[in-house]
């Protein structure tokens, strides 16, 4: 490993990661994947760790553009480099990984969460506690969120907000945004929060009004939950025997998708309701699969106190036992 590895960055904090850490158990001569690059946060961590090979990839240009920096420090004794950085979804990991020449690989960290660098610039439209171009896009293709409020039917509007969001009052908020952009376009975060704020009141989870409708519009602008169910059918594929999927989520929509996965790929039949005793208990049959986490595994307390956006987090892990035939995507392998 090179000795001159850049030290973590104090700005970006990888959520779980000592846990990630703990169910990728990243070992020398491995290759392994970060579908979620980001800030590099895990990618760094499991270089430092081992002297194996790592793919980041990320749909976000700034992301790649900041990953080159560790990539240049991080290259094997003999001057090779150790991290890949691809630009594209996580969605198409497959394909990036064929173009690339890359074959099975020993593990896969996943995290679902938005990064923290795309909240913190107000620019690109995440927060609403910053005044910034109404624009959420994770990359730099597609509508924006200001196209979609602006544009769709307030029925539409409800929808997004209602199953995205999880909103209960999304009719309220549909109506009230179809309202004031009959008045003016809706261009800003600001605009739009202080339109949901004078509709939903808060509660006592102290969880700003805003924030449901905002997830909503993400998750529609970015195809989230359809990313998701992709690289859920790719990634399991790619293992190689030995090797483990590890998914960090942060909500509910997003942490049922992973359980399901997760439990098909190791042949379990989970039952229609938690609250049903079959659940996650039934045989599906033969599988190349096993569950690492029974349970989601949380984030400690301290984790928490230190780092507010964690609270939310679960992790899922699987583990391949017998490989299964590599996506159509992938090079024979």
């Amino acid at each position: 490993m090179n000795a001159a590895f850049p030290p973590h960055d104090p700005g970006h904090v990888p959520v779980m990661l000592a846990e990630v850490m703990d169910y990728l158990a990243p070992r020398d001569g491995g290759r392994y994947v970060d579908g979620t690059f980001g800030g590099g946060g895990y990618a760094r961590a499991i270089l430092a760790s081992c002297a194996c090979q790592l793919w980041g990839i990320d749909r976000d240009p700034a992301a790649i553009a900041r990953g080159q920096a560790l990539a240049h420090t991080c290259t094997a004794p003999d001057g090779t480099p150790r991290l890949h950085l691809l630009h594209g979804g996580f969605a198409g990991m497959a394909a990036l990984l064929a173009e690339a020449g890359v074959a099975r690989v020993d593990g896969i960290v996943l995290d679902l969460g938005v990064s923290s660098y795309q909240i913190d610039q107000a620019e690109r439209g995440f927060s609403f506690r910053m005044d910034g171009p109404l624009d959420m896009r994770m990359g730099d293709t597609g509508p924006t969120a200001a196209d979609v409020v602006n544009t769709l039917p307030e029925d539409e509007l409800a929808d997004i907000i209602y199953h995205y969001g999880e909103e209960r009052l999304s009719r309220r908020v549909a109506r009230a945004i179809v309202a004031a952009r009959a008045e003016a376009p809706l261009l800003r975060t600001t605009q739009l929060a202080d339109v949901v704020r004078s509709v939903v009141r808060p509660d006592r989870s102290g969880i700003d009004p805003a924030t449901r409708t905002f997830q909503g519009l993400r998750i529609h602008v970015n195809d989230e939950l359809g990313q998701i169910r992709r690289v859920l059918e790719e990634a399991p594929r790619l293992l190689a025997p030995g090797g483990r999927l590890v998914v960090v989520s942060f909500h509910s929509l997003e942490d049922r998708l992973v359980k399901q996965a997760m439990a098909l790929a190791a042949g379990r039949t989970p039952a229609p309701s938690r609250h049903d005793p079959r659940a996650m208990t039934q045989r599906a049959g033969p599988t190349g699969f096993r569950l690492l986490t029974g349970r989601p595994i949380r984030p400690g307390e301290e984790e928490t106190r230190r780092n507010p956006r964690a609270r939310s987090a679960r992790l899922r892990a699987l583990e391949c036992i017998a490989p299964l035939p590599l996506p159509e995507s992938d090079p024979a392998g």
